[in-house]
């Protein structure tokens, strides 16, 4: 019997220490309101990035969980506000043609074979599924917001059309794009991105400073006709060849940097009013970014945002 009982004792101890020491090992890193964010967290959110920019990996450590903690703090004040208007616990209804996008642009043909990869790396499709929902809910709350307030000159883009030249030039490319914060001085962060894209590359260098949401992969852009890039854009990319880079373009109250990765050249046979459509399609997306860029930085404001 005094057997039994010491047996019983040195189990519950063991128990005990392995839940302390678990305990210790997990740590909050953002109090947002009443929401945490661990260590854990910020793990899973390094691992997810390096799905998305396996570049990542060449990081120093501390620069990749510098990345990591702002991406996942951006997801969580996204979550705190979406949460206000959807139910997130329930999949979006496209989210199946999301992730095929997803994968499709990290060259992998089947979901089996993207669960396989994501398993090989610390994650599960559950865990995809529930951050392109984020982004689904996010988007649809900002266009259910925000699209009264488009405003696209149709005329102009039907002039666009009429003088795009029969073989079109296309860019694949990168960006970054940054805001100046509390007094910074353009020229010191010119400098500042500038010396971290000599060092580390431009795509590293985007997940580090760039506040689109394509800084997550590295961010690079999806293939993007002459057409649908505004003069002083294409000024900028004219003088440029694969593998070079902008100055810092103004955009409104931010700043972009562009990267060329490709040029290729298209003949073209369109149809003008599925080119007006495509184009006004493009105009608006822009635009609606623009707005979740104003509104996101407007939330996090609101918040209160501890770190540990």
């Amino acid at each position: 019997m005094i057997v039994k009982k010491f047996i019983f004792s040195f189990i519950i101890l063991i128990l005990f220490n392995f839940n302390t020491f678990a305990m210790e090992n997990i740590y909050i890193v953002y109090k947002i309101n009443n929401e945490i964010i661990t260590n854990i967290d910020v793990d899973k959110e390094s691992k997810y990035l390096i799905t998305l920019n396996k570049e990542l990996k060449n990081l120093d450590k501390s620069q990749l969980l510098n990345i990591s903690k702002e991406s996942i703090l951006r997801e969580k004040i996204k979550m705190i506000e979406l949460g206000k208007y959807f139910d997130l616990e329930v999949t979006a209804e496209n989210v199946k043609d999301y992730l095929r996008n997803f994968y499709n642009t990290l060259n992998i043909n089947s979901e089996n074979e993207f669960n396989q990869y994501l398993e090989s790396n610390g994650l599960t499709l559950e865990n995809i599924e529930k951050k392109i929902t984020i982004e689904i809910y996010w988007n649809q709350l900002i266009y259910e917001k925000y699209i009264n307030l488009i405003d696209v000159d149709e005329n102009a883009l039907k002039n666009k059309i009429k003088n795009i030249d029969v073989k079109e030039k296309i860019y694949l490319l990168s960006e970054i794009l940054f805001e100046l914060e509390n007094n910074e001085k353009l020229k010191t962060k010119i400098k500042i991105i500038e010396q971290s894209i000599n060092e580390i590359g431009f795509n590293n260098t985007a997940n580090i400073y760039s506040i689109s949401d394509s800084s997550k992969l590295g961010g690079k852009l999806q293939w993007i006709e002459e057409r649908k890039l505004s003069k002083k854009v294409l000024k900028n990319l004219n003088l440029l060849s694969k593998g070079q880079h902008t100055a810092p373009i103004q955009t409104g109250s931010n700043f972009i940097i562009l990267k060329v990765e490709e040029i290729k050249y298209e003949q073209k046979k369109f149809d003008e009013k599925e080119m007006l459509n495509r184009m006004v399609e493009f105009e608006t997306n822009k635009q609606l970014d623009t707005f979740s860029k104003i509104f996101f930085k407007k939330i996090k404001i609101n918040q209160k945002i501890n770190e540990f």
